[in-house]
Parts: C-alpha cells; structure tokens; sequence
C-alpha cells in the first residue's frame, strides 16, 4: 500500500474516451493531483517497444505461451505505434503489457507516489490458473495501471439473449450476424463500441487503479459500488452508470465533499 500523491492520466485518442472528464471527476474524489498527458506510447516509445509488443501477444485462448519473433508481427506492431488507427484484433498478456511500459517510466516518477493511468486501445488479458485460459479485462492494477477501452466492451460477457439471438440467427442463415443486427435485436443492458456511455463506466475502473494502490484492495464486493468488478455487462451498467455511485464504505471515502477542484489542480495539459 501506497499513498498517492500524483495521478498521470493519459490520453487514448483513437477512443471515445474523454480523458479530460475523467480527470475532472477523479479531482472532486480525491486529495491527490491529477493530471492529463497526451498518448503513453508516442512520449514513452522507443525502438524496442514494438518487439515487446510482439512478444506479449496471446496465440490462443487456450495456450499459455505468448510472443512471436516473426519480422511481420514486428513490423505490425511498428505501423500500429506510428498509426495507432491501424491496431486493432490483437489480444495481449496485460502482464507482459505493463512491465514493458513500467521500465520505460521516467526514474523520477517511478515509484507509487505517482501513480500512471494510461488508457490504451488495446485488448488485454490475463491468464487463469485455474481454469487454464486466457480472460480479456477492462483494467490491469498496478504501475502503470492499464485501462483497455476495447476491453470495456469485450471482457465483461454481454447478456443471455445476446448469444441465444447470435446462435438462432446462425442456425438459420449459417453465418454469424452482423454486430448491428444482434444490438438492435436484444433488449438489455450492455456497452457496444464507441458507445456514449464509455467515459462514464471508465471513470470507475480508473478509480479502481488508485484504491488498489493505496487499499491493496483489488475489488469491491458490492454489486452496485463502481470500484465492483463485475463480469458481465448488465453488472458493469449497474455499478458505472446507475446511482448510487458507491456502496456505504467507499461512499465514505470518495463520496463528493468539500474537497478542492482549484485551477491549481489542473495542469496545460487540460486546457488542450
């Protein structure tokens, strides 16, 4: 457990996330700064990062072993750092994701003190020992905390009526359907791509990052609690976008009060 002081939110531009309003909301709850820096990976890359993206790529739901050494997959990984617009259906080991970034902090901002926060538009996962596969997440605690946009969308599983309309429509056309067609078919709770609910869900999960710094406490228990962790999407609307915001514990501890959201809070990056 740590105190944190700083938190650096960074930039994911080819999102729909809104990192300045993430970083407004995070000021009313806590006493630490909070500031906006643009995209992690074009202030912090250098030309090793590609490689170690390549590496950290998942082959198979099922496989532990993850990376490839392959010139294309480098290459790749090259274009989508330069042109992020061009990464995209990439699954990586969240783990491996972190340390690569986590050696490229600066010495002076390294230490929990200064908590990073990088949004990413990558997709993430983690391995399960005990049920040996791989599991997409929105966020991977720790420094830097990752918070995968696209893993908003795709980790948490969508509602039953979702992959019963997906299986019928298979059944009776013999392909799988269009994205479009399964959302206006099913009536339920869930976040799709580009959805206009996006920067409200991930103000929590960014939350998340800084109480499991200072709590050592990865979740909450409460279903209706944004620091929740639930795992599928009718929860995740319960706990981002449905009040209250948090259970009584966490009510208490970053509960809107009197805390200050002075202009000294902010920095030049927010005003960009």
């Amino acid at each position: 457990m740590a105190e944190v002081d700083t938190v650096v939110c960074y930039r994911a531009p080819t999102t729909v996330a809104d990192t300045p309003e993430i970083a407004a909301w995070l000021r009313e709850r806590l006493d630490a700064r909070v500031e906006i820096r643009d995209r992690f990976l074009d202030s912090h890359a250098d030309e090793d990062l590609a490689e170690a993206f390549a590496a950290a790529r998942v082959h198979s739901p099922h496989e532990r072993g993850t990376g490839t050494t392959m010139l294309g997959a480098v290459r790749y990984e090259e274009r989508a750092l330069d042109d992020p617009e061009r990464a995209g259906g990439v699954l990586y080991d969240g783990r491996a994701v972190q340390g690569a970034l986590n050696a490229r902090l600066p010495d002076a901002e390294s230490s929990l003190s200064t908590l990073h926060v990088v949004l990413v538009d990558r997709t993430l996962a983690t391995w399960g020992d005990h049920d040996g596969r791989w599991h997409k997440r929105v966020t991977v605690l720790g420094q830097p905390a990752l918070v995968s946009v696209p893993g908003l969308y795709e980790a948490p599983a969508k509602p039953e009526a979702y992959y019963q309309a997906k299986q019928e429509h298979a059944l009776l056309s013999g392909d799988a359907p269009p994205r479009e067609v399964l959302e206006s078919a099913v009536d339920g709770d869930f976040l799709v791509d580009d959805d206009p609910r996006t920067t409200e869900a991930l103000k929590g999960y960014v939350l998340q990052a800084v109480d499991y710094v200072e709590t050592g406490e990865a979740f909450c228990d409460a279903e209706s609690c944004r620091l929740a962790n639930p795992h599928r999407q009718p929860g995740v609307v319960r706990a981002q976008l449905r009040s209250p915001e948090f259970c009584d514990r966490h009510a208490a501890r970053y509960g809107v009060s009197d805390r200050a959201t002075d202009s000294d809070r902010a920095t030049e990056h927010d005003k960009l």
